[in-house]
């Protein structure tokens, strides 16, 4: 049976250098969807504000500094092909490796910590790794630094099946209702349907990974996506909360068939500053 060798590190210089990409750099959906809530944005105070966000995005990028104050905690989701054999270090530590190294040549905030003493780690390590069996040769490697004030803001909930579709809704605005101006919106929501109760909360965090503005393929879920959208927006959160019409700049969600009892929906917040990065060895 033919299998692809790559060594870990290969693995590595590409996490390090998405990770220094990312820390300076929005997602070009990011950028077009910014730019495209200034339009629309009637509020003079939000205005404001959003053009302050992309006038900062622009200097981060041109001075090749954090784009935010918040570097971020590193996540990564590794989709390797079936036909691949691993060779060289440890995968975990050839990722850890590539984090540590661009967050020390980046002068990146190092925020990751011990959850009970909150002595700090020192390098941004370890990194949240996720990795997925795939067919091909290839690895497809997704990096994003996740920021907190965001990530703190987001929910799990155990529905009812009755609930359905509404309550999904429900889940959605509500979650960013009471989150209000605390994850620096415009927000991005990331939102998991089904699965258990682990399996959704990584599926909120894989449609984060999605181009803002981009509609899942099921149709159903996609009237999901627009309609929460929709309720979202009309909260009248606005950008930094100061009251204006664009309180999201999207709402993606990704689904996995559950259990006959349950209808689990995890809610990931992202706040305006996403920052992501994709390529494939």
């Amino acid at each position: 049976m033919y299998m692809r060798k790559i060594n870990t590190r290969i693995i590595e210089e590409k996490i390090y250098g998405m990770a220094l990409q990312a820390g300076v750099n929005l997602s070009p959906s990011c950028k077009d969807a910014l730019n495209e809530s200034l339009k629309n944005e009637e509020s003079e105070a939000c205005a404001f504000a959003l053009k302050t966000l992309i006038e900062n995005a622009e200097i981060a990028k041109k001075s090749e500094t954090a784009v935010c104050q918040d570097t971020g905690m590193s996540v990564v989701i590794l989709e390797i092909g079936q036909e691949v054999f691993l060779e060289g270090k440890n995968l975990k530590d050839a990722v850890n490796d590539g984090v540590r190294r661009a967050y020390d040549d980046g002068y990146f905030r190092k925020s990751v910590c011990d959850p009970l003493t909150r002595e700090n780690t020192a390098d941004n390590t370890p990194a949240v790794i996720h990795t997925e069996i795939t067919e091909g040769d290839k690895i497809k490697i997704t990096y994003m630094p996740k920021g907190f004030g965001s990530e703190n803001m987001s929910k799990l909930y155990m529905l009812k099946p009755a609930q359905g579709v509404e309550g999904i809704i429900d889940a959605i605005v509500q979650t960013v209702k009471v989150a209000g101006s605390r994850p620096c919106p415009p927000v991005y929501v990331g939102v998991g349907i089904g699965g258990t109760f682990d399996s959704c909360a990584f599926l909120a965090k894989k449609a984060l990974t999605r181009d803002i503005g981009t509609s899942n393929p099921r149709e159903d879920v996609a009237e999901i996506e627009k309609e929460a959208l929709k309720r979202v927006n009309e909260l009248n959160i606005g950008c930094q909360g100061f009251h204006g019409s664009v309180t999201a700049l999207g709402v993606s969600c990704e689904w996995l068939p559950t259990h006959i009892a349950g209808l689990p929906v995890a809610v990931n917040i992202q706040c305006h500053c996403v920052r992501c990065e994709k390529d494939t060895v």
